[in-house]
């Protein structure tokens, strides 16, 4: 493929938000830690340097590998190198949406694997690690059980249980048989038919089957994928789970800075509570709240704690106690030595609002890199944009825009009544005047006589330009169909398109090449084609 790239400020899809934080605006610097520069790695390396938690990291990778690593040396190696006070990680996240689900899924791990090679290369004395941190303790199914490919949605209607990553994938055949039946026959289809039925029909849960399908479409890039799910690593976080539930500390840090954000015009995306954790079993995960007699509740279960009974309940099940989403990030940190957090708009700006919540517990923040993102075509649409007299920059803008501009670009008339408004506003000023030697109550009369003319005048320009759009219609359409390829629903292909579709066309080397054109910290919308 060949690429090209654009600001973002120039698709007009991205918020304020993020666009000020690629731009370093002053306001927002409180709330961040190192800027994405490899200027900024350099100082968070050593502010990581200490992280003491690898041998456990190294046991749990090693245990949740099981049986994968054969053939999987780069993987193995990574594993390993864990062990080293010179290796850090850089860390993507994300739902276990099935069969990858949106394309920015896929972008966001070969985000975290292109800066992690950049990183080598800036600096060859240490090692950094790709790593995709699976969300199994969500549990909001409506948003991961579907995925659209050729137009198709795809669903998984089964019913939801506890957290996602601990359900049983026993009924998910029919869905696994939809989605495979819409690839076709090719060299391409056999091998992803393959990935995806080993994936979901040889392993008993969402988040182990989500392991297989993501390992083998990545393991040649040394990609680590961590469940956090686990009693080993809760143990870790337990002390932070009591100041969070008993103290309502992070509550206080995280509400304070929302409320500055928002002072600042930012919206805050993600809402503190006052106990930011779930209690969970294979059964349930609910949330845990303070009861008007004191104890602590789990909703919806008649499941109650003293305060002891709490701290006693933490000790002995950590496992038992879940995140929500402004916890999980402390949690993540907590357990990785980890440099950057790769993430979507929607994340960064989230992030914003946690810095604080670090420094209350003494852990650091990662530097925030918004994952790379993309549009991916092929050599007929860009023909089409080209012979358009378009863009792939000017392309971002909505159809009827680019239709107007088109007609105004391409018309062998005039259809803009600038020149002939600019002489009768000056006949205008003169009757202003004349009236005003007049009778100077009679000026408002002729600035109402000269407003209705100029609404005359914009009504007459546009039913022009209608009229010779029927003379340019092809081309027109042609606008509509290129818009509706490359913005499904009229919004970003990346926010709805799975990746099915572009690795039955392009294979394995459809990773390579998001891989080689992708550059994380030079913050451009990538298109290629």
């Amino acid at each position: 493929m060949k690429a090209t790239y654009i600001d973002y400020s120039d698709t007009g899809s991205f918020s304020k938000t993020l666009l000020d934080y690629l731009a370093d605006a002053d306001n927002l610097r409180p709330f961040y830690g190192e800027r994405p520069t490899l200027d900024g790695f350099k100082v968070q390396i050593a502010r990581k340097k200490n992280f003491s938690q690898r041998q456990l990291l190294f046991e749990q990778l090693q245990d949740q590998y099981a049986g994968l690593l054969e053939e999987a040396p780069v993987v193995d190696q990574n594993i390993a190198l864990l062990k080293d006070k010179k290796t850090f990680t850089v860390t993507t996240g994300h739902q276990l949406n099935i069969f990858t689900g949106p394309l920015y899924f896929i972008f966001k791990i070969v985000s975290a694997i292109r800066l992690a090679e950049d990183l080598k290369a800036a600096y060859p004395e240490y090692n950094f690690v790709p790593v995709y941190w699976m969300a199994t303790e969500d549990h909001d199914f409506d948003e991961i059980n579907h995925t659209r490919v050729f137009g198709k949605k795809i669903s998984w209607n089964t019913e939801k249980i506890a957290a996602t990553g601990r359900m049983a994938t026993a009924d998910i055949v029919d869905t696994v048989r939809q989605y495979c039946n819409t690839f076709g026959l090719s060299a391409n289809a056999e091998a992803l038919t393959t990935m995806v039925e080993d994936a979901y029909l040889k392993h008993d849960t969402l988040a182990e089957a989500t392991r297989s399908l993501v390992h083998a479409l990545f393991k040649d890039y040394g990609l680590l994928i961590i469940d956090a799910d686990r009693r080993a690593f809760k143990t870790v976080f337990a002390d932070i789970i009591k100041q969070d539930i008993i103290g309502e500390k992070s509550f206080k840090a995280i509400e304070s800075s929302s409320s500055e954000l928002t002072t600042l015009g930012y919206k805050p995306q993600v809402q503190s509570r006052e106990i930011n954790f779930f209690y969970l079993t294979d059964e349930f995960r609910e949330r845990i709240v303070r009861a008007d007699d004191g104890r602590f509740e789990v909703l919806h279960q008649n499941i109650f704690f003293t305060e002891a009974e709490l701290i006693a309940e933490v000790d002995e099940y950590p496992e038992r106690f879940s995140p929500n989403v402004v916890m999980r990030p402390l949690y993540e940190e907590l357990i990785l030595p980890n440099l950057a957090y790769i993430g979507g708009g929607a994340e960064i700006v989230y992030w914003l609002q946690l810095k604080a919540n670090f420094d209350q517990y003494g852990v650091p923040f990662p530097i925030l890199v918004p994952r790379n993102s993309a549009m991916i075509t092929d050599d007929a649409i860009a023909g089409k944009i080209y012979r358009l007299d378009l863009t792939f920059k000017r392309i971002f803008k909505d159809a009827e825009s680019l239709k107007n501009d088109f007609v105004r670009r391409q018309t062998k008339h005039k259809l803009n009544l600038k020149d002939e408004w600019m002489e009768l506003n000056s006949i205008f000023e003169k009757l202003k005047l004349r009236a005003h030697k007049i009778d100077p109550s009679l000026s408002p009369s002729t600035d109402a006589v000269k407003a209705r003319l100029k609404k005359a005048i914009n009504s007459l320009e546009k039913k022009l330009l209608k009229a010779d759009k029927r003379n340019h219609q092809e081309a027109l359409i042609q606008i509509d169909r290129v818009k509706e390829t490359l913005f499904p629903g009229g919004g970003l292909q990346e926010r709805t398109e799975n990746f099915a579709p572009l690795f039955l066309k392009h294979g394995p080397e459809l990773i390579k090449d998001l891989q080689r054109h992708f550059n994380p910290l030079d913050f451009k919308f990538t298109i290629l084609y």
